[in-house]
């Protein structure tokens, strides 16, 4: 296993604003907003002891999802390059990457590149995709897309491993006497699974240093992380996983405008000790994610969970 946070303690990262724009958490002035706002989050993000800063993938976006999902997705490999450059201690993690849409020699050589240039900060978070049209534009397997991430997996282990000269041989892919470098820096990337269905809890398990579940809630995370290390212990493996967690979308203090009645406020103690109920369950981090106007808010709410909450987090 390739550990990313400290053992023993409930770590927090956060999924970046602007880079993704889905009308169900994207706020109204990120589109508005460019290069420039996503920079300033991010070494916010840096210098407050986030633990990882996180960016989607998407290709395209069908007309029937647009409305929903929005056609502003920025390119994972390019958007983590970029932020590499600004920051210098917070891990880069692709939350997550449809790996099944390119072939894992292509994606190998960009993350590899990327964990280069940014001293072995990159955390992959891959998952199977949910657009179907996406797949087919792109000649991908969208029916056998849970193989095809199965057996991904697996070759971009050995195409970011050590070996100037990787090799892999499976079903779909194969490679061997073909040299990539720059090698990453990290001996071996990090690799976290995401998704909650029956086969992502599977794969993340047999699979993963780290699980990223999508949607469950706080009744449903203990379950499932039960399930998820009962099949880590059926299938021999010792090594331990970093378990996630999406917290509810956060405003420290109060708020004094309608942030939604989901949202969890109030004083830095009291959201500490509703998000402190994670670390009982056994999650190891949680992305966090806060209601905000403006990027100068956004960066006002980071900073006052860094300093008042999070040192609360694990008492």
């Amino acid at each position: 296993m390739v550990r990313v946070l400290p053992e023993g303690r409930l770590s927090y990262g956060m999924q970046l604003p602007v880079q993704s724009q889905s009308v169900i958490y994207a706020e109204g002035w990120e589109a508005a907003a460019g290069p420039a706002e996503l920079a300033e989050v991010a070494r916010v993000a840096d210098r407050s002891g986030f633990a990882y800063i996180a960016v989607c993938d998407h290709v395209a976006v069908p007309r029937r999802l647009a409305d929903a999902m929005g056609t502003v997705w920025y390119d994972p490999v390019a958007t983590l390059s970029y932020l590499a450059a600004v920051t210098e201690r917070v891990q880069l993690l692709s939350h997550v990457a449809v790996v099944g849409l390119r072939h894992p020699l292509a994606a190998a050589k960009q993350y590899a590149t990327l964990d280069h240039l940014s001293g072995g900060r990159l955390v992959l978070g891959v998952g199977a995709g949910h657009v179907r049209e996406e797949f087919a534009a792109l000649g991908a397997d969208f029916a056998g897309r849970g193989a095809v991430l199965d057996e991904s997996i697996d070759a971009l282990r050995a195409a970011l491993g050590p070996e100037e000269f990787p090799e892999f041989a499976g079903e779909r892919y194969a490679f061997s006497g073909l040299g990539q470098r720059p090698r990453p820096a990290r001996e071996r990337v990090p690799v976290w699974v995401g998704g909650s269905s029956p086969a992502a809890v599977r794969r993340a398990a047999v699979r993963g240093d780290g699980w990223l579940p999508q949607g469950d809630s706080r009744a449903e995370l203990p379950s499932q992380i039960a399930k998820l290390l009962r099949l880590r212990d059926k299938a021999g493996i010792e090594e331990p996983i970093e378990i996630g967690a999406i917290a509810e979308p956060l405003y420290v203090g109060a708020p004094g405008w309608d942030v939604g009645r989901r949202t969890l406020t109030g004083a830095p103690d009291a959201v500490a000790e509703s998000l402190r109920a994670y670390r009982a369950m056994g999650v190891d981090q949680i992305q966090v994610r806060f209601r905000s106007r403006g990027v100068d808010e956004l960066s006002e709410q980071m900073a006052v969970f860094a300093a008042e909450v999070a040192p609360l987090l694990n008492q």
